[in-house]
């Protein structure tokens, strides 16, 4: 049965890696290609200009082998009482040693924005990072003009580090980001703390 499948809400949850109030985090497999492609492309006009998720099965198939890999980590946001995908993320470049740190990159799904569910989602993700993970730092780069997404880091404690000129390329083109981080050991990061 996939996460998605609404015959038995809320039988998604017993995969879930972390639980929150209303949401769970479970990690993205294969039977939810069909299911999450669907959302992203119903998120297209979300995303545009600020990222480029997987709108296609081939496209999901390479999303999942990166997954695959033992510097990545993924989830899925998916809302407890019904089990709907809400939003994803992905712990990537995880270093341990004397880096001990991880970028974070994360989007919402249309439908389901304005709600609370990012923030809630990116807190149990902070906890994966700083508990399971072991991570001393999680770095998020955000686009200067993506209010929404700017919103989501303040509300998680991080802190603004500095700005990245045509940082990453996105649908083509190099976009600039800021560069927001939260440390383990700072006051804003004790509500993950494992």
């Amino acid at each position: 049965m996939s996460a998605f499948d609404r015959s038995a809400p809320g039988t998604g949850e017993r995969l879930a890696v972390a639980v929150g109030p209303r949401l769970y985090l479970r990690p993205p497999r294969a039977t939810d290609a069909d299911a999450f492609v669907a959302a992203m492309r119903r998120s297209r006009q979300l995303h545009r200009g600020w990222a480029s998720p997987p709108t296609s099965p081939e496209a999901y198939a390479a999303y999942l082998a990166r997954e695959g890999r033992d510097d990545v980590a993924g989830y899925l946001f998916l809302r407890r009482r019904d089990d709907a995908l809400v939003g994803y993320a992905n712990l990537s470049h995880i270093f341990h040693g004397a880096l001990c740190g991880a970028v974070l990159g994360y989007n919402g799904v249309a439908g389901h924005t304005g709600r609370g569910y990012m923030t809630e989602g990116l807190g149990l993700v902070l906890r994966e990072a700083f508990g399971r993970h072991g991570l001393h730092r999680v770095e998020a780069n955000v686009q200067p003009t993506n209010a929404a997404s700017l919103a989501v880091v303040r509300r998680l404690g991080f802190r603004k580090e500095g700005y990245s000129p045509r940082y990453v390329r996105i649908a083509g083109e190099w976009r600039d980001h800021e560069r927001w981080a939260l440390l383990a050991d700072e006051p804003a990061a004790a509500p993950y703390a494992p």
